[in-house]
């Protein structure tokens, strides 16, 4: 037993997080979001809604902390009409609400004071596409036909990628990927998670969306690429920022938006992907 606490103590120092806690509240988002999904989608919709609705001010609380001190309750409302906009009106209502919405907040914040335009009006418009417009495409998966399946997709895609260069890097990490941005960051990771989402890929495309083995693959290096880049990104705002965390609201994790960097990245390319397969009967 005591050896078993020390093994767990030297992940949980090595990956920066306690293992156990990030376990059991991801079994709890997987029974969410699929518990949801199963009763209705409008409930996972607004489910989807809430959790942006806390990453987005937990993004404009980490700008305060900055120094940057834009109107949390704007932002709130501006990203809740993209996410109407896009399951009322799917991609091309959220492209015109988007058009829309950023030029009116631009208008707003110099309106209310000129100061510092440039760094407010910037972090604004990051502020609402970030949970807003790249948030909505998660909507956009789920409101359509085999809704269940494409959220299975983007949850597999994502849960390999995480979980596979979590591993990964913690038992054979040595050469850091991003040492300027996510020290933690490991090559070794990043391969562990390559191998592991071009299987699940392949799998979840052949058994839940009826495609392709090979087309599965394919698609599993791209999910790679976008959940890697979607979790540099944040790492990159919380080091521009100084803190460690968006929050804590999910013990292992930190905040909603430190769980959902990766599926903020990987959902558009995952319903871009699916609608070509669409178009083109692949």
């Amino acid at each position: 037993m005591d050896d078993l606490h020390a093994i767990n103590a030297a992940i949980n120092a090595k990956a920066g997080r306690k293992l156990g806690s990030s376990i059991v509240v991801s079994i709890g988002i997987l029974i969410l979001v699929f518990g949801s999904l199963y009763l209705n989608s409008a409930i996972f919709g607004v489910l989807v809604w809430l959790a942006l609705m806390v990453a987005s001010r937990e993004l404009t609380h980490a700008y305060k902390g900055g120094g940057i001190d834009i109107p949390e309750n704007v932002i709130q409302i501006a990203a809740s009409g993209l996410l109407a906009a896009a399951w009322f009106g799917r991609v091309s209502g959220l492209a015109v609400a988007t058009a829309i919405v950023i030029p009116n907040i631009l208008v707003y914040i110099l309106v209310k004071s000129p100061k510092d335009f440039v760094k407010k009006s910037t972090a604004a418009t990051f502020a609402i596409f970030y949970p807003g417009f790249l948030g909505g495409f998660v909507l956009l998966l789920a409101h359509s036909d085999k809704g269940l399946e494409r959220i299975l997709t983007l949850v597999v895609l994502v849960s390999c990628n995480d979980t596979f260069a979590y591993l990964s890097g913690v038992l054979f990490g040595r050469h850091p990927l991003a040492p300027h941005v996510s020290p933690k960051k490991t090559w070794e990771g990043l391969i562990g998670a390559m191998l592991a989402t071009t299987i699940g890929s392949a799998l979840v495309f052949h058994f839940a969306l009826d495609k392709s083995f090979w087309l599965g693959a394919g698609f599993g290096i791209v999910a790679v690429i976008t959940a890697t880049c979607g979790d540099l990104i944040e790492s990159a705002v919380k080091r521009d920022l100084a803190i460690k965390d968006m929050g804590n609201i999910l013990p292992g994790h930190g905040g909603i938006l430190d769980r959902i960097d990766s599926v903020l990245f990987t959902g558009p390319a995952v319903w871009f992907v699916l609608e070509l397969i669409k178009r083109f009967s692949l």
